[in-house]
């Protein structure tokens, strides 16, 4: 926790530092990058629960895995278009 703080106090030293405009870049930029790795988090812990389930299921019944396996692979790809999704909104605050 404390090196969050030290990080923001050195972002208002930065900050007063800077002019208005670039004051603004800096801030669009440090939200850019917060809210795309808040957007990772989901994504990562779904699709680690997904093939986790997935694991346990084809250990218990294997003769069905090939059609765990395909569902999983679909839940895999739905699940990653967030993290996708969320690296858009990053270029999308970065850039606009």
């Amino acid at each position: 926790m404390s090196i969050l703080a030290s990080t923001a106090a050195q972002a208002v030293e930065l900050a007063q530092e800077l002019n208005p405009e670039e004051a603004k870049a800096n801030a669009a930029a440090s939200g850019a990058g917060m809210a795309y790795g808040l957007a990772a988090i989901g994504p990562g812990i779904g699709i680690g629960y997904l093939v986790g389930q997935a694991v346990q299921a084809m250990a218990r019944q294997p003769e069905s895995a090939g059609q765990v396996q395909t569902t999983m692979f679909l839940g895999i790809a739905f699940t990653e278009a967030l993290a996708l999704i969320g690296f858009v909104v990053f270029i999308l605050l970065k850039f606009a």
